[in-house]
């Protein structure tokens, strides 16, 4: 791609994908011909994307969980919880594993 991608046009097309914004909106916001808008967002979806075994941190009902990515799907994971870093409250309304939204995904935990 010729021009750099800035940490700015990075997080505003990251946010707009997790509000599952279509690719011409984002081009709008960009500024950018419908083309150069598909090639930025490939380049940003794949640095986003989580893989296989990513630990992560996302929101189930305004609640901070954690685990482990077991299984992606189209635009969520399989995600095993880690109880002891996520919220007592759930373990009552939660099976051990659960389905999480890309878009939900507040963070990566890096050891």
């Amino acid at each position: 791609m010729g021009e750099k991608i800035t940490k700015e046009i990075q997080s505003l097309v990251e946010v707009e994908l997790r509000k599952g914004a279509s690719k011409s909106r984002i081009a709008t916001l960009l500024g950018v011909p419908y083309d150069e808008a598909n090639e930025i967002i490939d380049e940003i979806k794949a640095s986003f994307r989580p893989d296989l075994g990513d630990k992560i941190i996302f929101l189930f009902r305004d609640e901070k969980m954690a685990g482990t990515i077991i299984k992606l799907l189209n635009n969520s994971a399989v995600v095993e919880i880690y109880w002891e870093k996520s919220s007592e409250k759930m373990k009552d309304i939660m099976e051990s594993k659960t389905i999480v939204n890309f878009k939900d995904i507040v963070e990566f935990i890096h050891n």
